[in-house]
């Protein structure tokens, strides 16, 4: 706690000043968000490292509600008389004439640390990071003599968190974070194709090791051949096997938006009224995780103060929880799930997803595909939306195979997969038994605000979606 505090200069006495201020015009529920976020991003372009950019976020966001309202505003500058000012424009909101109470006792609380640190970020150089870079340049051009061109970039991010509420809760947190990037084009016999490969986590700068430069120049360089052996297939409805891994995106789109419960709670989700039914067979259960260990999407706690958990949104195939923040959880009666998450201090939380995944069944993926006469299967994507009313959804698919008589024929590349949530989540007949989460640098995009998540699934055959190919 004192290693965060410190970077705010705030006393206990300054925050119970400040909650004051935002209770004092009769608010149900008030709370101030500190943070303070180092963020270094370095670049390697023609084969050399040739950027390197270094940024800081500081500031604090004062929330107050008052039944259906939230009153939010946020300052740049950390003195009490900043901090006064935006607490009495966000207490605006309420509009009551009884004074809301400020707390008697403040309560500390501390919480389990999923992404312990071995070495902070802050504590290394430019010159201590850039021979990654260089090594991975370097080794990507060794393994295939088409490459022609390579782009790398590592960003690392070191956020400090100090929470307070009108309960009395004071917590705070280090939240790390680091991604690498690897982009590769390569030619042959005229022809261009690229790919593309990444790992992020929630770690220190141990991340950063030869084991995981290999892995990723082995992965894009794979990646970025086999394009010149893919075609586009021919498109329309099909039964599809998602591979392990990135397929996930398949539970961040069609469901797990939908599963959002400020979206229910507005009758906006397509799953408003279907709480406690049986939406998809037995075998499959559906987690949104915040306890991974060192996983992009994982939070000790989320930016309610609510303490981070494993909540199961499908359980034996009945839907069984919404995604929560502390609004929608007063709304429904239930207990918030650790998903109030914010991009940032300049933003008020809303319900979202950390890591989301199915867990395993009990069937080999050789034998997922091999019930497929005719179809295709897919395993590697880049983006995708989803419709939350209706329930209608697209992402692209970088690549994959066709499915001929049980086996993995053709690669395929550069399709759209389309389909409807509730109908593809009933269509899932298999679910194999090879659970992976995908480790790439996922960010979910929510009403302007974006926040990192991860994904993740064993591989599964959904009957029937449609193929967006060749005509």
């Amino acid at each position: 706690m004192n290693n965060t505090v410190k970077h705010f200069g705030v006393t206990e006495d300054d925050l119970r000043k400040v909650i004051a201020e935002a209770m004092s015009r009769g608010g149900s529920y008030s709370d101030l968000y500190f943070e303070n976020t180092l963020m270094n991003s370095l670049s390697l372009r023609d084969g050399a490292v040739n950027s390197a950019t270094s940024d800081v976020d500081f500031g604090m966001g004062v929330r107050v509600l008052s039944g259906d309202r939230t009153g939010y505003a946020y300052t740049e500058n950390i003195t009490l008389a900043d901090m006064l000012k935006v607490a009495a424009t966000a207490a605006n909101i309420a509009n009551s004439k009884v004074a809301g109470i400020s707390p008697v006792k403040i309560n500390r609380q501390t919480f389990k640390n999923y992404y312990p640190v071995e070495k902070l970020w802050e504590d290394v150089s430019i010159k201590d990071k850039a021979p990654y870079l260089q090594k991975l340049n370097d080794r990507i051009f060794e393994l295939d003599s088409n490459v022609c061109k390579v782009n790398i970039s590592l960003s690392d991010m070191s956020s400090y968190i100090l929470f307070f509420n009108s309960e009395g809760l004071l917590c705070s947190d280090y939240r790390p974070m680091v991604s690498l990037n690897a982009f590769c084009v390569m030619e042959k016999n005229g022809r261009i194709e690229n790919g593309y490969s990444a790992r992020s986590f929630r770690k220190g700068v141990e991340f950063l090791t030869d084991e995981l430069v290999e892995t990723l120049a082995a992965k894009v360089v794979r990646l970025t051949s086999l394009m010149f052996e893919a075609i586009t297939p021919k498109g329309g409805e099909m039964p599809v096997v998602m591979a392990a891994g990135s397929s996930g995106i398949l539970l961040h789109e069609a469901i797990g938006h939908s599963f959002e419960a400020d979206f229910n709670r507005k009758k906006i989700s397509i799953f408003s009224d279907k709480f406690g039914e049986q939406i998809c067979d037995k075998s499959i259960n559906i987690v949104d995780d915040g306890t991974l260990p060192e996983n992009r999407g994982t939070i000790n706690f989320d930016d309610e103060g609510v303490e981070s958990q494993k909540t199961y949104l499908v359980r034996e195939g009945r839907l069984s929880s919404y995604i929560h923040d502390r609004i929608s959880a007063e709304y429904y009666k239930v207990a918030p799930t650790g998903n109030g998450r914010r991009e940032s201090f300049r933003h008020a939380p809303l319900p979202r997803m950390r890591a989301t995944y199915m867990e395993n069944g009990n069937i080999r993926e050789n034998d997922i595909v091999a019930s497929v006469k005719n179809g295709l299967y897919v395993d590697n994507f880049s983006n995708g939306e989803v419709q939350i009313g209706a329930g209608d959804f697209t992402f692209f698919v970088k690549s994959g195979y066709l499915i001929e008589n049980g086996k993995l024929t053709q690669p395929v590349k550069d399709i759209n997969i389309i389909g409807n949530g509730p109908k593809a989540l009933a269509d899932i007949a298999m679910v194999g038994d090879n659970l992976k989460i995908d480790d790439s640098t996922w960010t979910c995009g929510k009403d302007g605000q974006g926040v990192p998540v991860s994904q993740g699934l064993p591989s599964v055959l959904v009957k029937k979606l449609i193929v967006g190919g060749a005509v």
